[in-house]
Parts: C-alpha cells; structure tokens; sequence
C-alpha cells in the first residue's frame, strides 16, 4: 500500500469512528447513501439558493443544475451520489427528462461514452423511482 492508500484509508477509519460517534445508524453508511440522506428542495428553495436570488438576472437553478450535472458527467461520471442527488433537483427545478438526458448525451463528447452511459443509467433510475412514487400517491 502506498502512502496516499495508507492516508486515504486512515481519513475513511476516522471518518467512520466519527459516525459512529454521531449516529450509530451512519456508521456502515457508504457513499451511495449520499443521495438517499438529502431530501430534494423545493424548487422555490432552489431558486433562493442557487437561482436569482443569489445573482439577480443570472442563472435559474434550472439551469445551474444542468451546468452542474454536465461537470459531474464530463468528469467521468465517477460521482454517483452527486449525479442522482442532481438529476433529483433538476426533476424538481422543472427539467425535463429529455432535457437531461441531452446535457448527459453532450457530455459524452468531454467524458467519453462510458460516463454518458453510466450517467444516463443513474438518470432513469432516478425517472423510475420518481414514476413509481408518483403511481403511489394516486
């Protein structure tokens, strides 16, 4: 092991002691519980947050969560969590899921065809836990 596997896994160890310490329920939390632990905003929440109200006459969150969603795809899509927490906020800020899937099909150029794919994956299982929720409440 080298010394940044040998860093890396002492900062996880303490990360994991100090969930252990706060709740006892995160303790075996991975990084795919990332998304599950955040509720998703309401849109006008967004809109205070990451919208005009932040800079007047700049950016809807909308449209910020697209410019995120396209980063964390050209990057590779190696951020789970991140990418499904973000499809979950575009939903909610009013994007559709053909808008989605064209900035996630766009990065594909940046990303390469493995992060498209594993992004639009991520993306329709966001779109079907969402149908399903949506056929629950009626």
């Amino acid at each position: 092991m080298n010394d940044f596997a040998r860093t890396y896994a002492a900062m996880m160890e303490e990360g994991a002691k100090m969930l252990r310490a706060l709740n006892p329920a995160l303790a075996e939390a991975g990084p795919g519980a990332f998304a599950d632990m955040l509720p998703t905003m309401p849109k006008d929440w967004m809109e205070a947050l990451f919208g005009n109200a932040f800079n007047p006459g700049g950016l809807d969150a909308k449209t910020r969560l697209l410019v995120t969603l396209a980063g964390l795809v050209a990057t590779g899509a190696v951020a789970e969590p991140q990418i499904r927490l973000t499809v979950r906020h575009l939903v909610e800020a009013g994007a559709s899921e053909k808008e989605i899937a064209e900035v996630i099909w766009q990065m594909s150029m940046l990303g390469g065809l493995p992060a498209m794919n594993t992004a639009l994956k991520i993306a329709q299982e966001v779109f079907a836990e969402r149908n399903k929720d949506e056929e629950g409440q009626e």
